[in-house]
């Protein structure tokens, strides 16, 4: 198994993107999970894949242009979510695609989108 360690390029201020404090943490709980070094790979992937759609198309999921669709951001994240869970029903995965890891990628854009509103709202502090 390759090793993993968490570290971020200096010119990063992990302060400000708040993962500064996480990364000890996360090291020490690699290092006891049974699967830690393989869940930290997925997930990574996953943040790997999520950062450059976001660099491509903006936060077109977040944020919604609305050319055709009226309906609020969540409800297009759950139609997406709807869509590929039909395609894992039905057992359409499409060429060069990962139908699961698209599906992980919207429920985490959910969960951004979510803990934004509750920023916005005043729900969250800075331990949040």
């Amino acid at each position: 198994m390759k090793q993993i360690a968490i570290t971020f390029n200096n010119n990063m201020n992990n302060e400000l993107y708040g993962i500064g404090h996480r990364t000890d943490a996360l090291t020490v709980l690699i290092k006891e999970a049974p699967s830690g070094e393989e869940i930290m790979n997925v997930c990574l992937d996953i943040a790997e894949m999520l950062l450059r759609k976001n660099i491509s198309y903006g936060n077109s999921a977040i944020d919604p242009v609305r050319v055709l669709s009226q309906a609020n951001p969540e409800e297009q994240i759950l139609i997406r979510i709807d869509d590929k869970l039909n395609r894992l029903k039905y057992q359409q995965e499409y060429e060069n695609e990962d139908t699961v890891q698209d599906l992980v990628g919207y429920f985490i854009l959910l969960m951004v989108m979510r803990r934004q509103e509750a920023w916005e709202n005043g729900d969250l502090n800075e331990e949040d």
